[in-house]
């Protein structure tokens, strides 16, 4: 019976509001994507130390541990007649657009302290810009439907579109390091990049804020009053909202396994690069011609034609647990095979590996997205408020603070193995390849010995779904 009363409400959400929303996804990828690009330019032909570039990765995260849950928190109290996210996601984005511009305006001859200070502030500026965006961006997604497998159905068709940024992106490295493009080298590359790439997020990033609808929030009594007077009481309210929330199990078992799988992959994603000039072709880059890139395109490629849609069927069929620790499982293998694949003088065989690598990171936040919007519905259950904003919020910092923690430790492993771009050992090379295959697997293992006891299945989540239709 439970079962039809919720099969009602089911396609809900217009195609167009789905496709809306997975626009905006590209944009949320495509600004960090490029970004993850870009910053090679600093260390490469800016002169920055690996002291700074770390600065540079972890700084903006300790910022977003205090912008995010703010953020979180006025999103899911704003009274206004365009409800409660779009008008931030569209400021958000205009923001994020004109200070990327700004923070890559960047010149060898203003010097190494001059540079390094004018970027770490404009990229504090657009942190702060894809705070605005982003956390009330996640939360709108959140709340499109109250459907089990719509849900998984909207962050799928979002993270496909969201994917092609990860097509798109690692093209940036050959047009850099192309003089055809940039006779004047790489830094003139980023200012000009920039602009086409933050022109045209912009208009992604506002592209939900225009086509989602929501519901006028004007006359809410419930929300918590955002005003000079209630600030005090407003900052306690976020801080116990970030301490509640890692108190709802289901949560803090979501958030430290999606720490866990994406981080430990971004911990080895700067070694792709590395290998492929420096093992597969002997450290001559032109000779590396475009499998850099190939290999950032070609798994993304799987990602959206073979992974999320894969992945969304299994979860129907499933569950979204069992859907996500069999995708892990699969991406192990991929993680065992670069090992063997990456093959001097045979660089098309790494290929084969990327399909079983893919499952790992293509699926993650497709299932991950899903069940947070479940467990906004727990929340809502035990404590009588929807809190979709600031529980995407620590999510999303979690993410991020493990982006810039991965960074620092990309780091400390190049350290470790004594890796000096100007002069390659072979026992530098062999301990990248060692931690590549070995740093994935242990945070993948992890990941899936948290998760084997998640208890929000899809019987559980109808029932759920009942309780608030029925206390409504």
């Amino acid at each position: 019976m439970s079962k039809i009363n919720l099969a009602s409400n089911k396609s809900k959400v217009s195609i167009t509001e789905k496709v809306a929303f997975g626009i905006g996804m590209l944009a949320n990828q495509m600004f960090p994507a490029a970004l993850g690009v870009f910053i090679i330019v600093l260390v490469q032909d800016l002169g920055f130390a690996a002291l700074l570039w770390g600065i540079i990765q972890l700084a903006p995260r300790i910022f977003d541990a205090i912008t995010d849950p703010l953020m979180g928190f006025i999103s899911d109290n704003t009274k206004s007649k365009w409800g409660r996210r779009r008008q931030y996601v569209f400021i958000g984005g205009i923001i994020m657009g004109i200070a990327y511009v700004a923070m890559w305006q960047l010149y060898e001859e203003n010097g190494l302290t001059y540079n390094f200070i004018y970027f770490l502030c404009w990229s504090l500026v657009f942190y702060l810009g894809l705070t605005i965006f982003s956390v009330p961006y996640v939360a709108m997604g959140y709340e499109m439907s109250e459907d089990f497998h719509e849900r998984t159905q909207i962050m799928a068709i979002a993270q496909f579109i969201g994917q092609w940024a990860w097509v798109i992106a690692p093209w940036f490295w050959v047009i850099l390091y192309d003089p055809a493009w940039f006779p004047d080298g790489a830094g003139q590359g980023v200012r000009e990049l920039s602009i086409w790439v933050a022109v045209s997020c912009t208009l992604f990033a506002i592209t939900p804020a225009i086509f989602i609808k929501s519901k006028s929030t004007k006359h809410r009594k419930d929300f918590i009053p955002i005003n000079a007077s209630h600030l005090g009481k407003s900052l306690v309210n976020i801080l116990r909202s970030v301490v509640e929330a890692f108190k709802i199990k289901s949560f803090k078992k979501i958030a430290f396994a999606t720490f866990l799988v994406f981080n430990s992959f971004q911990v080895i994603a700067p070694f792709t690069f590395l290998i492929i000039v420096h093992y597969l072709f002997n450290s001559d880059p032109a000779s590396a011609g475009n499998w850099p890139a190939l290999h950032g395109s070609v798994g993304a490629l799987i990602t959206s034609f073979l992974v999320i849609p894969l992945i969304t069927y299994i979860s129907k069929k499933i569950g979204k647990k069992r859907a996500f620790i069999l995708a892990q499982c699969i991406s192990i293998i991929g993680y065992i095979l670069f090992w063997f694949l990456f093959i001097p003088g045979k660089p098309y065989m790494f290929l084969y590996a990327l399909p079983f690598h893919s499952f790992g990171i293509g699926s993650l936040f497709t299932i991950m997205m899903s069940m947070t919007a479940d467990v906004c519905d727990l929340d809502e259950l035990k404590n009588g408020t929807r809190r979709e904003g600031v529980l995407g919020a620590v999510y999303w910092w979690m993410v991020k603070l493990g982006f810039g923690v991965a960074a620092m430790f990309s780091g400390l492993v190049l350290w470790y193995v004594g890796f000096d771009a100007d002069q390659i050992t072979e026992a530098s090379i062999d301990g990248m390849r060692v931690f590549y295959t070995l740093i994935p697997i242990i945070g993948v293992t992890l990941a899936i010995y948290i998760m084997k006891d998640y208890e929000i299945d899809e019987e559980r989540a109808n029932k759920i779904r009942e309780q608030l239709n029925s206390k409504k």
